[in-house]
Parts: structure tokens; sequence; C-alpha cells
């Protein structure tokens, strides 16, 4: 059974930073290409990172350039987001998605971040 598992979100102040991470099991962790999305109140669902199966390519929202970065382990299973000079629309939950194809395609249950002061 496929788990994809988000923790490390909660409040911070603008200005500061967090660590989120997804560990997953039950898949080839490898093969697959990993992001971060987030969804705030009332909007929708968007791309925050992404990352593929070896680590050496990434992408990025525009309105997350130069603040995040997105990292994986791909001996832990993991992968993780950076956050720093966080903002508060970066407030939202946010989810990890493992892909691989469109029928093997996982979230996690999403958490929470806010950024207020």
């Amino acid at each position: 059974q496929v788990q994809v598992v988000e923790s490390g979100g909660g409040l911070v102040q603008p200005g500061g930073s967090l660590r989120l991470s997804c560990a997953t099991s039950g898949l080839t962790f490898s093969a697959y290409v990993m992001s971060w999305y987030r969804q705030a109140p009332g909007k929708e669902r968007e791309l925050v990172a992404r990352i593929n199966n070896s680590g050496g390519s990434t992408n990025y929202a525009d309105s997350v350039k130069g603040r995040f970065t997105i990292s994986r382990d791909n001996a832990q299973n993991t992968v993780a987001l950076q956050m720093n000079s966080l903002k508060p629309e970066d407030t939202a939950v946010y989810y990890c998605n493992a892909r691989f194809s469109d029928n093997l395609n996982f979230w996690g249950q999403g958490t929470q971040v806010t950024v207020s002061s």
C-alpha cells in the first residue's frame, strides 16, 4: 500500500522559515517525479515546486522562486521543501504528490502552513 505523509507545517511569522518533509512508502521512489502543491482557502490547488526522479531538475512557481527549495533523498524515500522569507500569501495547505503516470499518482493528506504575525 502506497503511503505519502507530509510533516513540518505550522505557524510562522512573516519572514520566517519552515521545512516541510514528505515520507513515502510502498512505491519505487526513485522512479517518481515528486511535487509540492498548495491550496489556499477559496483558491485552486497550485503547483509550488517539482523535482524529477533523479533530483537533477527542478522547477518552481514564479511566486516562490528564490525563496523555496525542493530536494529529495532517494535513499530515504523522502522529499523536502525548504521555505524561506515566508509571506502571508504563502498560507495554505501544502500537499506532497508522487507521480509516475496517470494511474500511479499519489497524494498526501496535506499539512497546514500559516504565515501570520
